[in-house]
């Protein structure tokens, strides 16, 4: 009789201490379940604190870099992006503000001095696609001895006496959305005169904008000359 107890004790013991360690194991399963959970959670939580602070760094070093930009050249890559609605409406209506000059130089009085467009003032026009602005140290050589009580011819030297340069404002030019690459000097070569472009600004002070230079204008003047109206020719 003990000999066949012993099996069934031993069975019960078996069975019963199982149980126990089927327990113990679900609830170590449970707290372990819970513990990789809260170290998950605060994983997540740390990445995305240490995401923020990146984020808010490369915000102010974005901001700071624009800061930098807005002084800088613009940026080589075309964009039509307008800072406003009201900018591109202005620019796709070709609406742009009077150029003011810090000088009111009278064309009228040096064309009738026999001083032609490229002989100082535009000389880059004769020889390349910029027809450039006179310095102040150009407008000095005749105006260093000649006129020197005139107010406008004052103020040009005192901004040599500063060593600052003339801030010369654009009358003419394309906005960067035409992609039109105007160069000068074929026009001269041509004796297109700067009249055909600019006006008449051999009776007029302070040039203004007098001409809309539209693509319709350019290719009708080069079909009057009988000079190429590929696209090329103008843009590229």
């Amino acid at each position: 009789m003990a000999d066949k107890q012993a099996p069934r004790d031993s069975l019960t013991s078996s069975h019963g201490t199982q149980p126990d360690d089927d327990d113990r194991a679900r609830r170590g399963g449970r707290h372990g379940g819970a513990g990789w959970v809260a170290a998950a959670a605060l994983a997540v939580v740390w990445l995305a604190s240490v995401t923020s602070s990146v984020s808010q760094s490369s915000s102010r070093t974005g901001q700071s870099s624009q800061r930098g930009s807005d002084q800088a050249a613009p940026p080589a890559v075309f964009t039509p992006a307008h800072r406003n609605v009201a900018d591109a409406v202005r620019d796709f209506l070709g609406v742009r503000p009077a150029a003011v000059q810090p000088i009111a130089f009278p064309h009228n009085v040096h064309i009738a001095n026999r001083l032609g467009c490229t002989d100082y003032c535009h000389a880059g026009a004769a020889v390349g696609p910029v027809a450039g602005l006179p310095s102040v140290r150009t407008c000095m050589i005749c105006h260093g001895s000649i006129a020197t009580d005139r107010p406008e011819v004052k103020k040009v030297a005192a901004y040599l006496d500063r060593g600052e340069d003339i801030s010369w404002q654009r009358v003419y030019g394309y906005p960067r959305s035409a992609h039109v690459r105007f160069n000068h000097a074929p026009h001269v070569r041509a004796g297109v005169e700067c009249a055909t472009c600019h006006g008449d600004v051999a009776h007029r002070t302070v040039a203004t904008r007098s001409t809309d230079l539209t693509m319709g204008t350019c290719v009708g003047c080069h079909r009057a000359k009988n000079a190429p109206v590929d696209c090329l020719t103008c843009h590229f």
